[in-house]
């Protein structure tokens, strides 16, 4: 099946992932204003909403993996995209702190579903080399859309009132909704999804198969030790959403626009090697190295970010280390991505492409919840001891890949032969 950009089912993907991460570009940069001076809540009520919220998206990602084994993926996007727009859009009528921890289950359980159904679509209709490509594709258009939602909501911050910041919301329910659009008859424009994801149409018989049961990922100690590895690594993205912003902010002499600078540095070399990047990354092996290749790269920024911190540093000198670190730092994001695409989709077992998908969300979901107190315990109440700790940490993570992939590539070998064959 080819992976071609134009393709349909990638180009629906594609542009319903730009309208999303538009949205989410809009929704991260408003949102905690948003809630704390708008809707009135304290700081630590929004931290404890959304750490529950994120255990709901935690058993969302694993409960989306296993109905796309059942429904097919498309209309499961579709159904979870309609939730999650409905749901941030009622993030307008909030009026308090239980309405808020309501909406934003709502929003996490729909986002996680989503997450895992798109892996699972991708991993049924996509193989090898083409995959990965699409998925490193989708990665830049990601972060494009964030970066461009994130210059977006500049108006609504510069303006700074409720009414700005109930619109932008509003804008990010409607963008949101707009996503589900060119998943909408997907079926009618590659009715070859009807033989991979199951369903009926009036040219395809009544007999068409519909998604097998096939082993279960929680028993799969080789995949669960991948997804183990892997959400580790993924702790990476609360390191820069989330502890660089507040390191430049309480602990260097630099001006708060470097938070958005590291962002633009981020966004841009994302988008000039992600692709490059992920090519050969469909072997196991080659993907095992290239984790390895992130978790020393991250190490070197965790070395050189706290640098930034030292109290005689002139300013200048301390944007330009802000700056090598957020180069090092999205190197080590382009090359960890990679490398953990190729690891989950070639290790999983295609009879329970959703299933496995949704265990390798699972892991991405609980990272992206323990991932801010976690980090910024360690690093803003450690300093640069903290940030050492962290940095070993990925770089032990990625060597320990490379050990696990050499165990697993012949088991990659069989499953990728069974593909064929069928």
């Amino acid at each position: 099946m080819p992976g071609l950009v134009g393709e349909p089912v990638e180009r629906a993907l594609s542009l319903a992932t730009a309208s999303w991460a538009l949205a989410n570009g809009l929704f991260y940069s408003v949102s905690a204003l948003y809630f704390t001076q708008v809707v009135g809540l304290s700081a630590a009520t929004v931290g404890w909403g959304l750490s529950v919220a994120g255990g709901v998206g935690v058993l969302c990602s694993l409960a989306g993996g296993r109905l796309a084994d059942r429904v097919p993926a498309d209309r499961i996007l579709q159904a979870a995209g309609v939730v999650q727009a409905l749901a941030l859009l009622a993030y307008a009528a909030a009026d308090g702190p239980w309405s808020f921890v309501l909406i934003a289950c709502l929003v996490s359980g729909a986002r996680s579903v989503q997450g895992s159904a798109k892996q699972a679509l991708l991993a049924q209709w996509f193989t090898g080399r083409d995959r990965v490509a699409v998925r490193a594709r989708m990665h830049v258009v990601t972060n494009v859309a964030i970066g461009l939602g994130t210059v977006l909501a500049g108006g609504a911050l510069l303006v700074g009132t409720p009414a700005a910041y109930r619109a932008t919301i509003l804008l990010v329910g409607a963008l949101a909704l707009l996503a589900v659009a060119p998943l909408v008859g997907l079926r009618r424009r590659e009715p070859r999804l009807l033989g991979v994801l199951g369903g009926r149409a009036a040219d395809v018989p009544a007999e068409a198969p519909a998604a097998r049961r096939g082993p279960s990922p929680l028993r799969d100690r080789t995949y669960l030790a991948v997804v183990l590895l892997t959400s580790l690594m993924a702790l990476q993205f609360g390191l820069q959403s989330v502890v660089v912003p507040l390191w430049i902010a309480e602990r260097t002499s630099a001006p708060h626009v470097m938070v958005s600078a590291v962002l633009v540095v981020n966004t841009v070399l994302v988008a000039l090697t992600q692709v490059r990047v992920s090519a050969g990354t469909e072997d196991v092996r080659v993907s095992a190295r290239a984790v390895r290749r992130a978790g020393w790269l991250l190490l070197a920024a965790c070395l050189v970010f706290p640098l930034s911190g030292i109290g005689d540093l002139p300013v200048t000198a301390v944007v330009a280390v802000l700056l090598l670190a957020a180069v090092i730092a999205t190197l080590g994001e382009v090359w960890g991505e990679a490398g953990a695409w190729g690891l989950t989709f070639e290790l999983a077992d295609p009879r329970a492409a959703g299933a496995y998908q949704g265990v390798s969300q699972t892991g991405y979901a609980l990272a992206s919840m323990l991932a801010p107190g976690l980090l910024t315990s360690v690093v803003l109440g450690h300093g640069a001891p903290g940030w050492a700790v962290v940095g070993l940490g990925f770089a032990l993570a990625g060597s320990a890949a490379v050990v696990l992939a050499d165990r697993a590539a012949p088991r990659a070998r069989r499953l990728r032969e069974a593909v064929t064959a069928s």
